[in-house]
C-alpha cells in the first residue's frame, strides 16, 4: 500500500508505474473518492461503492493479481487485508490516524510474522506522541524490540546450524552456481538421514524466517543473510520433493522434471535429476533405465524422497479414475514408508520395495492393456476383480463381459448429480446385483463388490456421461 499526500500525487504516482511497467495495469489500482467534476483522465480511478467493495475483496485475495494500491485517505481505517505487508507513507499524519494507518500490515498471515513501513516523510516523533496515548501493553504490540528480535532470530539461526552440524555449508556459499547444486544434494542427504530431520529443518527455516523478517535491515540480520538463503533454498528442493501433485497425464513428463532448483546467487535453473548422476532420457519413472539409476544413487536419503515423490504422483495420474488400483498402491507405498519410519527397515531396503512398487505398476499397466477393454471398462473389471477368489470363479473372459455390460448399464442410468439421489443410486445398485447374480458373481462377495462398483462409477462418472 502506497500511502500519498493528495489525490493528484496519486494520479501521477500511477502514472509513472504504468509508464515504467504497462503490464502492471492489473496489480496496481488507486482507491480514492471523487466525483463527475473531476478531470477525464482521472475518471477511470473513480469507482462505486459497489466496485470498491470488489476491489477490496480482490486487494484480500493473496492469488489475485490486483497487488498494490495507491491511496490517499479510503483503507487507511476500518480496512483489514492480513496479507497486507508493506506500506510506504508519504504523508505528515499523527496521532490515531497515524496508528490506525501502520496497523493495516501487522495482521499475521502464513509466514508473515510482522509488516513493514517504509517510511518517506519522517513520521518517528509523530508515532512516539501517539504512542504516549496508548496503553503499555498496546505500545508493545505496536512497536517490537529489536534487541528482542535480534536475540531470537540468533536463537534460530543457532537451532539450524545444530541440525546440520557435521555437514560443512559454508563450501555451498563459496562455490559458483553450477557447482553448488551437487552440494545442495548432500546437504539435503544429509538432513534426511537424521531422525525426523526433514520435519526439525523445516520448522527451523520457517521460525529463522520469522524470525528475520522483524529485523532484516540491522547488521546482524545481514550477517546471516547469506545463510539463510542457502537454509531456504534447501527448504524448497525438500518441500518440492513432498509437494502433491495434480497435473493430468499429459503433463507427466514435465511434472518429473519440476524437481529443479534455481541456483543460489545466479538465474541458471539446475536440474536435480541430472545433477546426482542420472542421464536417462526417458524419464518416466516406470522404464528400466530410470529405475536402475534411482537404485544406483549414492545418496539414499535422497532417493528415498524423490521415489515416493514420484510414485505419489504417478499413482494420482495413472490411476486418477481407478480407485482399485489407486488404492493398492498407495496402501503398498504407505506401509513401506510406515515401516520405514518405524525403524523396521533401513533406507536401501525402503529404496528397494519402492522400486519394486514402481515395476508392479507397470506390469498392472501391461495386464490392463492385455485384457482389450476401454479405461472405463478396465476400471469395472478392477472393481470386479479385486477378490482372488472372484477372479477364480469366473475367470477373465467372463469378468470382462460383466465389465463390459457394467459400463454400458452405468452410462445408460446415470444423469447430473446422480450420485446425490438415493433413488437413482437406488436403482443402480440394483441394476448392478441383478448382473452379478446373472453371471454367478460369488453370493458372499457380491455387497462388497456392487459398493465398489458403484464407487468406481461415482470417479468416472464425468466421463460416463460425456461418452
Amino acid at each position: 500500500m502506497i500511502v500519498a499526500m493528495s489525490r493528484r500525487i496519486c494520479i501521477d504516482l500511477y502514472n509513472e508505474i504504468i509508464a515504467l511497467k504497462p503490464e502492471w495495469k492489473e496489480n496496481v489500482k488507486i482507491i480514492m473518492t471523487g466525483s463527475a467534476s473531476d478531470p477525464p483522465e482521472w475518471q477511470q480511478h473513480i469507482y462505486t461503492k459497489k466496485q470498491r467493495k470488489n476491489l477490496a475483496n480482490d486487494f484480500r485475495d493473496p492469488q489475485n493479481p490486483f497487488k498494490i494500491v495507491i491511496v490517499r485517505d479510503m483503507w487507511l481505517t476500518g480496512f483489514d487485508a492480513p496479507c497486507l505487508g508493506v506500506m510506504y507513507l508519504d504523508k505528515p499524519m499523527c496521532g490515531h490516524n497515524l496508528m490506525q494507518a501502520i496497523a493495516r500490515v501487522n495482521r499475521v498471515f502464513l509466514d508473515k510474522q510482522s509488516g513493514l513501513i517504509v517510511d518517506y516523510i519522517g513520521l518517528t516523533n509523530s508515532l512516539k506522541k501517539a504512542l504516549v496515548d496508548y496503553s503499555k501493553r498496546d505500545r508493545t504490540e505496536v512497536v517490537i524490540d529489536i534487541k528482542r528480535a535480534i536475540d531470537v532470530m540468533n536463537e534460530k539461526f543457532e537451532i539450524v546450524k545444530s541440525i546440520i552440524y557435521g555437514f560443512d555449508y559454508q563450501k555451498i556459499l563459496q562455490e559458483n552456481s553450477t557447482k553448488k547444486m551437487p552440494l545442495l544434494i548432500n546437504m539435503v542427504d544429509f538432513i534426511l538421514k537424521q531422525n525426523q530431520g526433514k520435519e526439525r529443518f523445516l520448522q527451523a527455516v520457517l521460525e529463522l524466517t520469522h524470525a528475520f523478517s522483524l529485523c532484516p535491515t540491522t547488521d546482524q540480520a545481514k550477517l546471516i543473510a547469506k545463510d539463510l538463503g542457502l537454509f531456504q533454498d534447501i527448504k524448497s528442493v525438500i518441500l518440492k520433493m513432498n509437494s502433491p501433485e495434480t497435473r493430468s497425464t499429459n503433463d507427466r513428463e514435465y511434472v518429473i522434471r519440476q524437481l529443479v532448483s534455481r541456483a543460489i546467487g545466479g538465474s541458471e535453473i539446475i536440474d536435480i535429476l541430472k545433477t546426482v548422476g542420472m542421464k536417462s532420457q526417458n524419464i518416466s519413472i516406470l522404464s528400466d533405465e530410470f529405475l536402475l539409476e534411482v537404485k544406483g544413487m549414492k545418496q539414499k536419503n535422497f532417493a528415498l524422497e524423490l521415489l515416493k515423490k514420484l510414485l505419489n504422483d504417478e499413482i494420482k495420474i495413472k490411476f486418477k479414475r481407478n480407485i482399485v488400483k489407486a488404492k493398492k498402491f498407495s496402501e503398498l507405498l504407505k506401509e513401506s514408508i510406515a515401516r520405514y519410519q518405524n525403524r523396521l527397515i533401513q533406507t536401501v531396503e525402503v529404496v528397494e520395495e519402492l522400486l519394486k512398487i514402481a515395476k508392479e505398476i507397470k506390469e498392472a499397466e501391461k495386464n490392463s492393456k492385455k485384457l482389450g477393454l476401454t479405461e472405463e471398462e478396465n476400471a469395472f473389471y478392477d472393481a470386479l476383480s479385486f477378490n482372488d477368489s472372484a477372479k477364480e470363479v469366473l475367470g477373465d473372459d467372463k469378468l470382462r463381459e460383466i465389465a463390459r455390460l457394467l459400463t454400458e448399464k452405468i452410462r445408460n442410468s446415470i444423469t447430473i448429480d446422480w450420485q446425490f439421489r438415493e433413488s437413482v443410486r437406488a436403482k443402480l445398485r440394483l441394476e448392478v446385483k441383478k448382473i452379478l447374480q446373472k453371471y454367478g458373481y460369488p453370493p458372499d462377495l457380491q455387497k462388497e463388490a456392487t459398493e465398489t462398483v458403484l464407487q468406481q462409477a461415482e470417479a468416472i462418472s464425468e466421463e460416463l456421461s460425456c461418452s
